[in-house]
């Protein structure tokens, strides 16, 4: 039987609060909930962000367009905190991301329609496809439970790209430029899993 502390848990809202200055310093803005557009919500700047309940992710745009990047709870005392992309450091619209499964299992393709190579993870986070003989490129993905955020390098850098249950017949679908993700974690709200497998089939 649940007990008060884990019923007011699970019901507590997800919750963020965004500084205009780096080190959690300046004019500060708390989220709950989904935000299209942060400059509209008086949000000019964000220098760092303390994500008390999560997980969430931002983007580059307004209306959850652009860059993504994902943020679990914890503190983002910096710009190079929460990205290794290099690429851009705007944030201006933020959502919450709904994790409803102790079960994580995805499944990547080389081409485009889940043709060709696959690479099955279950239960698992990947830090280098590489380092497990697969060395193809990721043009489409079928999750079929849990949140996962895949990133364009080894060691979880570069782009990130937010993999949520569904069906990705192509890389622009989501996200991507380039076929390119080679490394790969699930997004778990700070929950306790057992360690899983993959494996990768013709």
């Amino acid at each position: 039987m649940a007990t008060d502390h884990q019923i007011a848990a699970s019901a507590q809202k997800q919750a963020l609060i965004i500084y205009d200055q780096e080190n959690f310093q300046g004019r500060c803005h708390e989220l709950t909930g989904p935000c299209k557009d942060l400059q509209e919500a008086g949000v000019q700047r964000v220098g760092s962000i303390m994500v008390q309940t999560g997980p969430w992710v931002g983007y580059e745009h307004a209306n959850c367009k652009g860059e993504q990047f994902v943020f679990e709870k914890g503190e983002y005392p910096r710009w190079d905190s929460w990205t290794s992309s290099r690429c851009s450091d705007c944030l201006a619209s933020f959502r919450p991301l709904k994790v409803d499964s102790q079960e994580h299992k995805i499944v990547l393709y080389e081409s485009p329609g889940f043709a060709g190579k696959k690479m099955e993870i279950v239960d698992d986070d990947v830090p280098s496809f590489h380092a497990h003989g697969y060395r193809e490129k990721v043009c489409s993905v079928r999750v079929q439970s849990g949140t996962w955020v895949g990133y364009q390098y080894p060691g979880y850098r570069g782009y990130q790209y937010l993999f949520e249950k569904g069906e990705y017949k192509e890389c622009s679908e989501f996200g991507a430029q380039l076929p390119q993700v080679q490394s790969v974690r699930r997004i778990r709200d700070m929950q306790r899993h057992q360690r899983g497998t993959f494996h990768m089939s013709n």
